[in-house]
């Protein structure tokens, strides 16, 4: 097993295998092949047949020339067409990974109402909206791997699932400044609190006795921001589920990284699942609102969870990491290492279990979690396997997001105050600081008034990393490599809220 891993990490490193980076196994779906595929290897049908997003407005003509790898052409909105607060996009395929791009994105106004009727119980996902309810904004960039069947997936449901979701507090949120604070019971189910001299009574249980004695409880107080986290990260982890499901029926190639911006009543909410990123600038100052999630970010929770379980190992790895390879005849040295509760280094004794194969192999963009994919958390991926064996790697993938939040009717925006979302392609030869300055120099430039500036700042944004063909590949203008993946970007003008307000 050791020398199949081995052989695997080599390819890895050389360069040889024609995937994308965040993974080495092959997929078979709606994503496995050219754009007119319409079955997976199983003979399944799609989930959703491949195709760009929607509101790009592709020819079929368009749609297969967007696949040319050896022109690499760069896919922006018409002109005319206009996302919600005149949000700018812009594209790009690898320059060979995979045979699709991989990359999926979506960008969406949806009305949230209270769950009534036939739809009580049951997942909505479908648009039923009227233009009426509680408005929110999505967009969502999906980094897709192995194919781009789960990215596809998630680009059409993930925003259903998070609207319906919020449909079940939607009574909180239609009046939320008359409305008390929601306390949890003993039992964890909700209530509104009625306070009596700072401590608040626990709801009337009928089974209690029947005395006049009151009793009382220590009780947690929960926002209303809390609860909408709440929803986004069981909206995620419902789309995981039902990815798993549906392959059953379809063919859904592959996982995702997933980063969304919801807003809401005000707020901005930014979820990330993967190591896409998005930042916020606001005053030329650079505001992050994610952080990646690699086996070297998460190497402590990759580490206890093989503690714990040890089974999922599958007797080939060891959950302790070194700072190298542990030969044979090193048994009974001294070496460094540390495990899940450490962050510094410290000594042990070479032993036998220690010659497997590290759980987290690799540094940087090379860093692999049991020598097969280089991100931690996103969604799909549930047949993925270590090369050559029966060893499940989804265990280690969570498909948690980390929520954060910027409150937006706390500052005032003008119109070169942006978030930008980006999936790692534009990252992996960019600074923060380095989009940052384009954006704002690009900006600086245009016409306010003319309703492309956020797409051609966008458009440049994306040039600048994918850089110009050459001899040597495709580079920047410091003649370093540029991207040759998969490159998504949003720039979306937060000064398109106040306007809506």
């Amino acid at each position: 097993m050791i020398s199949k891993v081995k052989s695997a990490m080599s390819s890895l490193v050389g360069g040889m295998m024609p995937h994308h980076h965040h993974n080495q196994h092959s997929g078979g779906g709606s994503g496995g092949g050219g754009a007119g595929q319409t079955h997976g290897a199983d003979g399944l049908p799609p989930r959703f047949p491949y195709g760009r997003p929607d509101f790009l407005e592709l020819t079929p003509e368009l749609l297969q020339y967007s696949t040319e790898h050896a022109s690499r052409p760069v896919l922006t909105l018409k002109r005319g067409c206009r996302l919600p607060w005149g949000t700018g996009y812009a594209e790009v395929i690898n320059a060979g990974k995979s045979m699709l791009n991989e990359d999926q994105a979506s960008c969406e106004k949806l009305f949230v109402k209270k769950p009534s009727g036939k739809h009580r119980n049951s997942t909505l996902l479908e648009d039923n909206g009227d233009g009426t309810g509680i408005p929110i904004h999505f967009w969502g960039v999906f980094d897709g791997h192995a194919g781009s069947g789960a990215a596809i997936m998630a680009s059409k449901l993930l925003s259903r699932l998070i609207r319906d979701r919020l449909g079940e507090i939607c009574h909180l949120m239609e009046n939320p400044d008359s409305a008390p604070p929601i306390c949890l019971t003993k039992n964890g189910s909700p209530y509104e609190a009625e306070s009596k001299k700072g401590v608040t009574q626990e709801p009337e249980d009928p089974d209690a006795v029947s005395d006049t004695t009151l009793r009382f409880h220590m009780e947690k107080v929960v926002s209303l921001e809390s609860l909408v986290m709440g929803v986004i990260e069981t909206a995620f982890k419902q789309m995981d589920d039902l990815i798993e499901k549906e392959k059953t029926s379809y063919a859904i190639s592959g996982g995702c990284c997933a980063l969304a911006a919801i807003q809401l009543m005000g707020k901005l909410y930014v979820a990330n699942a993967g190591d896409s990123r998005a930042i916020i600038i606001r005053n030329s100052e650079v505001i992050p609102m994610t952080n990646e999630f690699t086996p070297e970010s998460e190497r402590q929770r990759l580490q206890y969870l093989g503690f714990l379980r040890p089974e999922l190992l599958g007797n080939e790895f060891t959950h302790i990491e070194f700072p190298r390879r542990i030969q044979y005849g090193e048994l009974g040295k001294k070496m460094l290492y540390r495990d899940y509760s450490m962050t510094g280094w410290a000594y042990k004794t070479i032993v036998e279990e220690d010659l497997k194969f590290p759980l987290i192999y690799g540094e940087g963009k090379k860093a692999r979690v049991m020598a097969t994919i280089g991100v931690t958390r996103g969604l799909g991926d549930h047949d993925l396997k270590v090369y050559s064996s029966n060893i499940y790697i989804k265990p280690f993938l969570s498909c948690v997001p980390e929520v954060k939040v910027y409150n937006m009717d706390e500052n005032k925006h003008g119109p070169d105050d942006v978030l930008i979302m980006g999936s790692d392609g534009l990252w992996d030869v960019t600074t923060d600081k380095d989009v940052a300055d384009a954006v704002c120099a690009y900006l600086s430039c245009c016409d306010q008034s003319d309703p492309m500036r956020y797409t051609m700042a966008a458009q440049d944004l994306l040039m600048r990393s994918r850089g110009v063909l050459k001899e040597r590949g495709w580079r920047l203008p410091n003649d370093r490599l540029g991207s040759g993946d998969d490159i998504t970007v949003f720039i979306v003008p937060l000064a398109g809220y106040e306007s809506e307000t």
